[in-house]
């Protein structure tokens, strides 16, 4: 029998690139100006307000 070993990739928040664990205070939403992209932001960047960037456009938000 052979074993079978799963790997799960996390996403990253756009503004600190950290891994954003599944069940955490996290948000998603396509970019403001182009609405291409998903921008991703962690619990911690959310609440201090640190700014992101759509790597498409170029915006910068919060």
């Amino acid at each position: 029998m052979t074993e079978r070993t799963a790997t799960i990739t996390l996403v990253t928040c756009t503004s600190c690139g950290k891994p954003i664990l599944p069940g955490s205070e996290a948000t998603k939403f396509l970019c403001p100006n182009c609405g291409e992209i998903l921008i991703r932001r962690c619990e911690k960047c959310r609440k201090f307000g640190r700014p992101y960037k759509c790597p498409k456009c170029g915006f910068v938000g919060p």
